[in-house]
C-alpha cells in the first residue's frame, strides 16, 4: 500500500514537473515570438492603459499572440511595475520580450520643441499649436486665459518663458510644457539677479528682464551683449532716451511691415523709447540666459551710441561726432550683403492676438517680425528724429541709423 502511494506520489511529482517544464516552454516561446510587423510602427498608450489591455489590443491586431501567456509573465515578473503612457517604437524583428522591456523601462518616444531666443509669445504659441503630438488645451484662449491656466493670472506673458529644447512624450499637453518654459525662466533670472553687479539702476529682476529683452534684440555678436547692454545702461544714468528701434517695431504690432517710419518714430507708443523715457513697460521678446547675464553685467565704458558694420557686429562711439562718421561709413553706403543681425527666424503663423485690455502698455498685440528690418541696429541719438523735408511724405521709411545727426536740430532730453 505503501508502496503503491510513492509510486504515485512520484508520477504525480513528474507530471507536475512535465506541465511546469511545457508551461515554461510556451511562455519562453511567447516572450521569444517576433512582432507581425512590416514596417516600423508606433504603439500608443494612453494614459491609465494597463498591460493587459494593451496586450489584448495587440492580439486583436495580429501583431502578437498567446498575449494570455504573456500578460502572466508581466504579472508574475514584473508585478506592481507601472506601465508609462506614451509611444514604444515597434520594429520588423522586434520580440514581445524587447517591447515588454521597453515597457518596463519606460522608453517612450520623446519629442522635442525649440523655443528660440528673441521670440515673441505669439511665436511661442504658434510653434506649439504646429506639434501634433502635443495635446493642444490652450488654442482657444487669450494670452491673459493662458497665464490664468498656468497659474499666474495677471502676469504678462511676454518674455516670461525660457528659450531652450524641451522634450515632451505624446500626450503630454501645451500648458505643461509651457509650465516648464515659465519655471525655467524664473529660476534662471533669479540666479543671476542674486549673482548682478552692484551698480546696475534695476529695481527689481523684471526690470533686468526688460533691459535683457532689448539687448537680446540688438545683438548680432553675443561677445557684444555686455558692451550694449552697457551703453543702454549709461543713457539710463544720464536721463537720455534709449531710441532703439525693436521698441518702436514691437509697438507698432501689426502695423509693422518691415520698414520704419519718421512718422512711426515720433508715435507716442508706450514702448517707443523715441519718446518715453527709461525702460518700456515689459520685455519685447524672450531672451536666453547670456543675455539676461549681460543686463545684470553691463561691460563699463564711455560709449553712448552704437551703428551696425553690416555683418552683425557694431561700431560703438563716445560722442556724437564720433557716431555720425560711423554712420557715414557704415550705414549710407551700404554693402550688398548688409546685415545689422543674424539672418531672421523664419515667421510662424499667427495665432490669436491678445485683447487690448491684457496688455499693460500698448493696444496693439506684437506680431513677429516678417523680414529683417533696416533699423534694427539702433544707433542711439541725442535727438529727437529730425522732421520729413516738405516734398517728403510724412510716413515716408527711414532706416533711423541711416541719419546723420545735426548738433543745431538737437533738442534736450
Amino acid at each position: 500500500m505503501i508502496r503503491k502511494l510513492f509510486v504515485l506520489l512520484e508520477t504525480g511529482v513528474i507530471l507536475a514537473g512535465l506541465l511546469l517544464g511545457l508551461a515554461f516552454w510556451q511562455q519562453n516561446s511567447a516572450l521569444q515570438q517576433p512582432l507581425k510587423l512590416t514596417q516600423e510602427q508606433l504603439l500608443d498608450v494612453p494614459l491609465g492603459s494597463s498591460p493587459t489591455g494593451v496586450l489584448n489590443r495587440l492580439e486583436a491586431d495580429g501583431v502578437i499572440k498567446d498575449a494570455f501567456l504573456l500578460r502572466l509573465y508581466w504579472r508574475f515578473n514584473l508585478s506592481g511595475q507601472p506601465l508609462h503612457s506614451g509611444e514604444y517604437r515597434m520594429t520588423p524583428g522586434m520580440t514581445a520580450k524587447s517591447l515588454l522591456t521597453l515597457w518596463e523601462k519606460g522608453e517612450v518616444v520623446q519629442y522635442s520643441l525649440t523655443l528660440v531666443e528673441g521670440w515673441t509669445f505669439r511665436q511661442v504659441r504658434a510653434a506649439l499649436g504646429k506639434q501634433p503630438k502635443l495635446e493642444q488645451t490652450l488654442s482657444n484662449l487669450s494670452d491673459s486665459e493662458v497665464m490664468a491656466k498656468l497659474g499666474h493670472p495677471n502676469v504678462f506673458p511676454e518674455g516670461r518663458f525660457f528659450p531652450d529644447t524641451y522634450r515632451y512624450v505624446r500626450g503630454m499637453t501645451d500648458a505643461e510644457l509651457l509650465k516648464q518654459a515659465y519655471n525655467r525662466l524664473d529660476a534662471v533670472l533669479q540666479e543671476e539677479w542674486d549673482k548682478r553687479a552692484a551698480d546696475v539702476p534695476y529695481a527689481d529682476p523684471y526690470q533686468a528682464l526688460i533691459m535683457a529683452s532689448l539687448v537680446e534684440k540688438e545683438t548680432g555678436v553675443p561677445q557684444e551683449r555686455g558692451e550694449i547692454a552697457g551703453v543702454f545702461v549709461r543713457r539710463l544714468q544720464k536721463g537720455m532716451l534709449l531710441q532703439t528701434d525693436p521698441t518702436v517695431i514691437y509697438g507698432l504690432g501689426e502695423r509693422y511691415n518691415g520698414k520704419i517710419t519718421r512718422a512711426f518714430l515720433k508715435e507716442a507708443t508706450p514702448y517707443n523709447t523715441y519718446v518715453i523715457s527709461g525702460l518700456p513697460p515689459t520685455p519685447i521678446a524672450m531672451v536666453g540666459r547670456e543675455a539676461i547675464h549681460a543686463a545684470m553685467h553691463p561691460v563699463a565704458g564711455s560709449s553712448l551710441y552704437f551703428v551696425a558694420r553690416g555683418d552683425g557686429s557694431h561700431v560703438f562711439s563716445d560722442d556724437l561726432d564720433a557716431h555720425n562718421a560711423a554712420v557715414k561709413a557704415f550705414q549710407l553706403k551700404r554693402r550688398a550683403d548688409y546685415r545689422s543681425s543674424p539672418a531672421p527666424v523664419a515667421p510662424t503663423p499667427a495665432v490669436e492676438a491678445a485683447p487690448a485690455t491684457e496688455k499693460p502698455a500698448t493696444d496693439t498685440a506684437p506680431v513677429p517680425e516678417s523680414a529683417e528690418p533696416q533699423s534694427s541696429e539702433m544707433p542711439p541719438v541725442e535727438q529727437k528724429a529730425p522732421e520729413p523735408e516738405a516734398a517728403e511724405p510724412a510716413n515716408a521709411p527711414t532706416d533711423s541709423s541711416d541719419k546723420i545727426e545735426k548738433k543745431g536740430e538737437q533738442s534736450p532730453q
